[in-house]
């Protein structure tokens, strides 16, 4: 395996420790499978009711992307993901624009996440602040990273069981709610389909949401130079995370779903904001309603954090290898074997964001998903010129089909962005520009990231 990594021109320095089942773990966290409670209401009244359905489309818009990511882990098996895939199929600029897009979303989602936490904290103890929360959390979840990658393994694993706990009591007391007709309410499809209000427009804004809901899956690619069983690992690990994750939002928004009956959307402010924790208590009172909005968010949000933070560190430490951040991200603790410095500055820069912008949930939240869907683009673009124009492959579905159709369906979500979302996305990116020629100015010597093989 390190044979292979140094074809690449790079040294193992980091620890091959991770199996298939910590990657995929590692997925499902990032994801969160409790990701649909917190926005269950938002979605519900954009879809008019038909909350598993935008769940399911976007496990098709997804596959896509995630065929791409599968494909280029297998050319690329280093840790840099779509930096390294861009850099090497299109040119150092290119790499550096999807690292640097990458970056915007991955520094902010530990943000959000830890600031989601806070909120849900705030609920259940609210004599403390939600700046003091976040910096709490925070300093435990850099504690777990600096520990080790499988420290963090066996950390996500615990919270990934405690979030299904969550949803396997939920979706019990639902079944038991129904079985007894609690409330009158009854089994129905439509929920999945209901042609009374179905409409093309309505299945493309629900498309928008639905690929939203999905980011995170992306990251096990960081994780390409721990992993100890090579790439395929990696790409088997991307599919199944995404297609479970998909089957729980589909699970638990269907129980829900069918207990909001009668109505196609929910009035504006707290009643769509606690959709999901009202009917948690139709179906089971206080306790389960308690149970779905501090435990069920606090577990998806504190693990999020903390695979987040280990995500961006390996990003910065393989875009500081190439000498296109600094160098000093680029250092590798001798015996932890993580990149520490990164993990530290990771760190430093969620501090200062979270506490400035601790009652900014909407605003983070727009901006949160732009670096992503534009690493997307370049992803399915890497694929197209790696492996057709490159390679000279003729596997025209695999190669070239279906990265156009994931191109065309992560373009159209970009293009249906909230407007501070494209504003901060652009400028964020104009930023990276400028770094972008000043490096290079100051460094004229190609680098390992961005050579063509």
């Amino acid at each position: 395996m390190s044979d292979s990594l140094e074809a690449f021109g790079y040294k193992q320095e980091l620890k091959r420790s991770l199996s298939l089942s910590d990657l995929l773990v590692y997925g499902l966290i990032f994801i969160s499978p409790t990701a649909p409670i917190a926005v269950f209401g938002i979605v519900y009244n954009a879809a008019k009711g038909m909350v598993p359905l935008v769940y399911v489309i976007g496990l098709v818009a997804m596959v896509f992307t995630a065929l791409s990511y599968m494909a280029m882990s297998r050319a690329f098996p280093i840790a840099g993901s779509v930096y390294a895939y861009a850099g090497r199929s299109i040119g150092a600029f290119a790499g550096f624009i999807a690292g640097w897009a990458m970056l915007l979303d991955y520094l902010l989602l530990p943000t959000l996440t830890f600031v989601v936490c806070a909120i849900a904290m705030k609920t259940m103890i609210p004599g403390i602040p939600g700046w003091a929360w976040v910096v709490g959390l925070l300093a435990f979840a850099t504690l777990i990273n600096y520990l080790g990658i499988e420290i963090t393994a066996r950390i996500n694993a615990v919270l990934l069981v405690l979030q299904l706990i969550v949803l396997v009591i939920f979706t019990g007391a639902g079944v038991w709610a129904l079985m007894h007709h609690v409330g009158g309410v009854q089994v129905t499809l439509l929920p999945f389909y209901n042609p009374a209000v179905l409409t093309p427009t309505l299945v493309f804004s629900a498309l928008s949401l639905a690929v939203l809901s999905f980011l995170g899956f992306d990251a096990i690619s960081t994780m390409a130079e721990e992993s100890k069983d090579g790439a395929g690992a990696i790409g088997r690990a991307t599919i199944l995370s995404l297609c479970l994750s998909a089957a729980l939002f589909v699970a638990q928004t269907y129980v829900a779903a069918l207990f909001a009956q009668g109505r196609t959307g929910f009035p504006p402010g707290d009643q769509t904001d606690a959709a999901f924790y009202n009917i948690a208590a139709m179906i089971g009172g206080t306790p389960l309603k308690f149970l779905a909005a501090v435990p069920g968010i606090l577990f998806g949000a504190f693990a999020g954090a903390l695979v987040a933070q280990a995500s961006t560190a390996r990003l910065m430490f393989s875009m500081a290898r190439d000498g296109k951040l600094p160098r000093f991200l680029a250092h590798v603790h001798p015996e932890r074997k993580v990149p520490e410095n990164a993990i530290f500055v990771v760190a430093a820069i969620t501090l200062v964001l979270g506490i400035a912008l601790v009652d900014r949930l909407e605003l983070l939240t727009s901006m949160v998903s732009f670096g992503a869907l534009l690493g997307f683009l370049l992803l399915h673009v890497s694929v197209v010129m790696h492996f057709i124009v490159r390679q000279k492959s003729r596997d025209w579905l695999r190669h070239l089909i279906a990265p156009m159709v994931g191109f065309a369906i992560v373009a159209y979500v970009l293009w249906n962005a909230e407007a501070n979302a494209k504003t901060a996305g652009l400028v964020w990116v104009g930023v990276g520009c400028v770094i972008y020629i000043a490096l290079r100015f100051l460094r004229k010597e190609p680098q390992a990231g961005s050579l063509p093989l």
